[in-house]
């Protein structure tokens, strides 16, 4: 059985009581963090392009060596962040929201 409280960074006890029963605290649970995966693939709709140019941008990226799906409305579908990152600088885009 898993139990959730809210403490102060400054006065998390290790051992909770609770319906008579003593837990204890488990700190793997409270490191927060994301996959590097999750998310994956996803549809840029910031990046994509009018409906009618989809096939002019599915050209564009074979042509530099890009294998890119991009759906009929214009949006490209990156796999991973890299292919992600190579798409957009064969473009001269950047991903200003992205770590790298």
């Amino acid at each position: 059985m898993t139990i959730e409280r809210q403490f102060d960074m400054n006065n998390i006890p290790e051992r909770v009581k609770y319906r008579g029963r003593v837990f204890g605290r488990n700190r793997r649970a409270e490191i927060k963090g994301v996959p590097p995966t999750k998310g994956w693939p996803i549809e840029c709709i910031a990046s994509g392009v009018h409906a009618d140019q989809a096939q002019e941008l599915r050209d564009h990226f074979k042509r530099n060596g890009l294998n890119i799906e991009v759906t009929k409305d214009g949006n490209p579908v990156y796999k991973t962040n890299k292919e992600q990152r190579r798409a957009l600088r064969c473009r001269g885009m950047v991903n200003k929201s992205s770590f790298y």
